[in-house]
C-alpha cells in the first residue's frame, strides 16, 4: 500500500519518540511465557479476519477512549500492532502521552507476523 506523504511523515515523528519491537521479539516473549498485553489496533473486519494468538482487540479509533478501562496500569507492558506497524506507532505515541511508559509498537505488524511463520489465530471471535 502506498501511503501519503504527510501520514508518513506522521509516523516518522511518532516513531522518533516510541519504543518499537519486531515480530521475532514479540514471539520470543511470548514463548518464554513473558507477561504482557498484545494489542491489536486494526479495524473490526481485519480483526475479525485473523489475529495473533493472544491479543485484544482496541482499534485505533477508539484506544484514546477505551485505554484507561481497558488498560489501567500505566506501567504495565504493551505492545500494540496493526497491518504493517504504522497505525500502531501512531497508537503507542497516544498512549505515551496519556503516561503509559512501557508500550511498544510491533514493527512490520501482522504482514511481518505472518512472513515470519508464527501462528495466529483465525477463530470468529465471540462478539
Amino acid at each position: 500500500m502506498d501511503h501519503s506523504p504527510r501520514f508518513l511523515a506522521l509516523v516518522t515523528r511518532a516513531r522518533a519518540r516510541i519504543a518499537e519491537t519486531t515480530p521475532e521479539a514479540v514471539r520470543d516473549r511470548q514463548e518464554a511465557g513473558e507477561p504482557f498485553t498484545l494489542v491489536d489496533v486494526r479495524e473490526e473486519h481485519e480483526w475479525q479476519a485473523g489475529r495473533i494468538l493472544g491479543a485484544i482487540h482496541l482499534g485505533k479509533g477508539v484506544i484514546e477512549r477505551d485505554a484507561e478501562t481497558v488498560l489501567p496500569d500505566l506501567g504495565a507492558p504493551i505492545v500494540l500492532y496493526c497491518g504493517g506497524g504504522y497505525r500502531s506507532a501512531l497508537a503507542t505515541a497516544a498512549l505515551v502521552d496519556m503516561g503509559y511508559t512501557a508500550a511498544e509498537s510491533m514493527d512490520g505488524g501482522i504482514r511481518g507476523w505472518r512472513e515470519a511463520g508464527f501462528p495466529e489465530d483465525t477463530a470468529r471471535p465471540e462478539a
